[in-house]
């Protein structure tokens, strides 16, 4: 390697390390932060969208609803284009409030509960059995069908409250959820009641998605959730008398898949057009509040990334869509055929953020990213300091963007704070009185400065010197 080479690898790999931390990039940001405290509209859209339209299930009157009302809103910020984009979806409809309660010595306790979604309905006059109470998939194992079959299985992990990455703590146990029917049936379980995935004691059950896998129809049976105050008394109660009765009603159906769209608008980019940016969330929640952290936050963010950067005076080198995609909750069918046609397109997504994490405080991102393009987020990492931006990991982007990942673009999630967030999480309480303005306004344009600097510096902008391999 010659002299002029080594000398012309390290002005490159200066200028990438410090491409981040103009003067201009500082005060571009300012703007951007400015505008949306003082000028988003992220509140009033989701007001709309929340109080005025309500819980989206994909299917459903209300996801269509919002699939229109969100288009409209794109259209009034005069992008370049705004589209549907059709997409078949699962539709299940939950039928009448759900009815439980146990039996003891003393008489009825009714509980609150749940039907998870996907889950097929009890007989009309509910359902009836022992329940047996068990923590994971080995118990189950260790008890076998003779102590199962013909109960009910009561799963009762907690979400694990020592683990700061509240996430974490959820992965660590929503496998019970979404897997407990399944498992229980192949024991010759009638039904499962499952512990809601929350970190709080309240009276809230939390549904979310279940699946049977390959189990035939006829050996399906009802899942629900119960709140983990209820499951506390559940447990308390078997620990008295472990033979007693469990009553459960729920009438939920799965109908045939329907038409729905993903929402998408466009700024095309003024130098590399066909380089794509998207900012996203999932435009369908749970029916049970009306999804205002999950995911009607994200939504209006993404929403309002595009206005943002129009207000700020800004002209993109890279095309940027906001892409609303439908039915994450219990399908992903919007993010698979959206990554689907943009293969068939060959688009060049050379990076995607997803906000679907709530609408509280932002403190950073998690990356899916190479080496190379990490190095140059941290670059950018001082640009944040002065809004309390400080969280930028490597790991998880989100589960719409996923489908879009290659060996050289980048994926990000926005990572707001997440200690609330399960409080919310597929309940009834996920209702707009619990965001707050100034938090959503400010992830609003936490996620819009990302954008900016993707858009104004791009990805893998050089090789690494091989002076730096040796």
């Amino acid at each position: 390697m010659n002299s002029l080479k080594i000398t012309l690898s390290l002005v490159a790999l200066v200028a990438f390390c410090s491409s981040g931390n103009t003067q201009e990039d500082k005060d571009i940001i300012r703007t951007i932060y400015t505008q949306s405290l003082t000028n988003g509209h992220s509140y009033q859209w989701l007001d709309h969208l929340s109080n005025d339209i309500g819980g989206r299930l994909s299917g459903s009157e209300n996801a269509q609803k919002a699939v229109e009302y969100t288009k409209s809103e794109l259209e009034k910020l005069d992008l370049d284009s705004v589209w549907l984009q059709p997409v078949m979806v699962p539709k299940w409809v939950r039928g009448d409030k759900e009815e439980a309660y146990f039996e003891t010595a003393k008489g009825k306790t009714e509980v609150n509960v749940c039907a998870l979604g996907g889950s097929v309905a009890t007989a009309e006059e509910g359902l009836v059995a022992q329940v047996v109470e068990v923590h994971n998939f080995e118990d189950l194992k260790a008890l076998g069908e003779e102590a199962i079959k013909g109960k009910i299985v009561f799963y009762n992990r907690p979400m694990q409250a020592d683990l700061i990455q509240t996430f974490e703590a959820y992965g660590g146990c929503v496998d019970q959820r979404y897997a407990g029917a399944m498992e229980a049936a192949k024991y010759g379980a009638v039904g499962v009641v499952v512990r809601s995935m929350n970190l709080r004691q309240d009276d809230f059950p939390h549904t979310g998605s279940m699946s049977y896998g390959d189990l035939p129809v006829e050996q399906r049976i009802p899942s629900s959730a119960i709140s983990t105050n209820d499951a506390e008394a559940l447990s308390q109660a078997l620990k008295a008398n472990d033979n007693l009765n469990f009553y459960l009603k729920q009438s939920c159906q799965q109908m045939d898949d329907v038409q729905s769209y993903n929402v998408i608008g466009q700024i095309t980019g003024s130098e590399f057009p066909n380089e794509y940016i998207i900012v996203g969330g999932h435009l369908d929640s749970w029916d049970l509040g009306d999804g205002s952290h999950d995911d009607g936050a994200g939504v209006v963010q993404s929403m309002d990334v595009l206005r943002l950067m129009k207000e700020s005076g800004l002209t993109p080198k890279r095309s940027l869509r906001v892409v609303l995609f439908m039915n994450e909750e219990n399908g992903l069918r919007g993010a698979t055929e959206y990554a689907r046609l943009a293969e068939a397109n060959n688009e060049n997504h050379i990076f995607a953020l997803e906000s679907d994490a709530g609408g509280f405080t932002p403190r950073g991102f998690s990356f899916a990213a190479n080496e190379r393009n990490f190095n140059q987020v941290l670059g950018w990492k001082s640009l944040f300091k002065p809004y309390l931006i400080h969280y930028f990991e490597l790991g998880g982007s989100g589960a719409d963007v996923g489908p879009l990942k290659t060996d050289t673009n980048v994926l990000a999630g926005l990572r707001p704070d997440s200690q609330r967030y399960f409080d919310y999480h597929h309940a009834s309480n996920d209702t707009f009185d619990a965001v707050n303005k100034r938090e959503l306004e400010l992830g609003a344009a936490t996620m819009t400065s990302l954008v900016y600097l993707f858009d104004k510096y791009g990805v893998n902008p050089i090789d690494t010197p091989e002076i730096l391999k040796d």
